[in-house]
């Protein structure tokens, strides 16, 4: 090791000297600076603490945590914005209420094996060239992994919500995993007739209280927001079990759009929906079924579809849809939807046109593209008098439009409530076609029907 030679620091000598009065006026300079430094600093620090004061109140207000204060900048990352804080805020809150659902099934195990069609001819043709074919028998059965989705715990007790093509298969057994590990055997309580939505159960794991009694542990649950107030543009995240492998994983993005309509469709599942949220938030498969969130890390959606020939265009349908459908778990066991019981189209400008009618509003009553009735036998509709050709205009006041349809106004009221149908019936020619003749504009009373899975 090598040490530095010491050096003696030299002393610095006075190049000139001051008189009295001279080091009076530097003595005065001297505090009077002092003085100005020294306040300056106390109103720069009264003022930086003031402004940090006010974002954090503002932070506090917003449920979002500052990126210098959060739970982040202890762990050692510190987030570079407040979106990218909220994100990771809406992350944690909510992934341990989200679970992935995995299908399991019983499958047939076939085993290998070789026959020689030549055997049994030796004694007629004498020896035989060997001949080996390859032939497949079941031996048993197996049960095997099938497919994954994604659902919530939306109440303490263990009701999950999820897609209902993801519970589709009624011979399948579906079994949910929890983001901390815990494996439970789900029941599928009911599902939705109209959307995509179904909501199974889980029992809660039994544990002990202080006293050595036995008590039911709740599980974690989400937030469920208000999908009525959301906006176009506003940033959101989604979580899910991608493609069945990889669970709780976390993409962000933005709402492309409100009020689609669309028809998703998957193996033998075939289904209209309505007033859906289009997302640019990555939807993949497995996805089906898990929560799309707000930055309060509420649940504004449950992930349903995704465009196989697009990219970053999913769809999701909005909570408030949902939140039905867990009431009438709550209440009657399962999920109803009150049922007029007709076939029809919606009346645009191009059906007007094409059907020769006087209206380009309001729903149509036809058949189905395979001859199937225009009227449900024995439904609300036919009790009431309504016929093929019928064009439904107003139900309760309410104008029945493409925008506006029969099935969205008809979904605001329950089993059993009277409502008011107001009607076109069109003269007909005698092959069925609309016109030449005289119109007759009905209203009449309709007690709705019920339609359950």
């Amino acid at each position: 090791m090598y040490e530095l030679p010491k050096f003696k620091t030299p002393k610095l000598k006075s190049f000139f000297k001051l008189s009295n009065t001279h080091k009076n006026n530097f003595r005065l300079a001297a505090i009077t600076i002092f003085i100005s430094v020294f306040f300056g600093f106390l109103a720069g620090a009264a003022a930086g603490g003031i402004f940090y004061f006010q974002i954090k109140d503002y932070l506090k207000k917003s449920n979002i945590s500052s990126p210098i204060i959060g739970k982040n900048a202890i762990s050692g990352y510190i987030p570079q914005t407040l979106q990218e804080q909220a994100v990771i805020n809406a992350v944690k809150k909510v992934s341990p209420a989200v679970v992935s659902i995995i299908i399991s099934k019983d499958m047939p195990v076939y085993e290998e094996y070789y026959e020689n069609p030549l055997k049994g001819y030796e004694e007629f043709f004498g020896p035989m060239p060997e001949f080996r074919i390859p032939k497949y028998r079941q031996k048993g059965s197996q049960k095997k992994e099938i497919g994954g989705g994604t659902g919530f715990i939306v109440s303490q007790d263990g009701l999950v919500l999820t897609n209902k093509h993801v519970i589709l298969d009624e011979d399948a057994d579906y079994t949910v995993l929890t983001n901390d590990g815990r494996k439970f055997s789900a029941k599928v309580l009911a599902k939705d007739p109209v959307q995509d939505l179904a909501i199974i159960k889980i029992e809660q794991e039994k544990t002990t209280d202080g006293q050595g009694g036995i008590v039911l542990k709740p599980f974690s649950t989400v937030t469920l927001g208000d999908s009525d107030k959301l906006q176009i543009g506003q940033t959101v995240i989604a979580i899910g079990n991608a493609l069945g492998e990889f669970r709780n994983t976390v993409s962000a993005g933005v709402i492309s759009g409100l009020g689609r309509k669309i028809t998703a469709s998957g193996g033998d599942f075939v289904e209209s929906l309505e007033d859906v949220i289009q997302t640019d938030a990555a939807i993949n498969k497995g996805n089906s079924g898990g929560p799309l969130l707000n930055l309060k890390g509420e649940v504004i959606g449950v992930n349903t579809a995704m465009v196989l020939e697009a990219q970053s265009i999913g769809f999701t349908i909005p909570i408030n849809k949902a939140k039905k459908d867990i009431e009438q778990v709550r209440a009657l066991g399962k999920i109803v939807y009150p049922f007029l019981g007709v076939r029809y189209v919606l009346v645009d400008e191009e059906i007007k046109e094409n059907n020769n009618l006087s209206v380009d509003y309001g729903a149509l009553v036809v058949k189905g593209d395979k001859e199937e009735s225009a009227i449900t036998p024995g439904s609300a509709a036919e009790k009431a008098g309504l016929k093929e050709g019928d064009i439904i205009l107003e139900l309760n006041s309410e104008k029945i439009t493409v925008e506006n349809s029969l099935s969205k106004v008809i979904a605001k009221y329950n089993p059993g409530d009277k409502i008011t149908l107001k009607i076109l019936r069109p003269a007909r020619q005698p092959d069925g076609s609309y016109g030449g003749g005289e119109e007759k504009e009905k209203t009449i009373e309709v007690v709705l029907g019920e339609r359950s899975e």
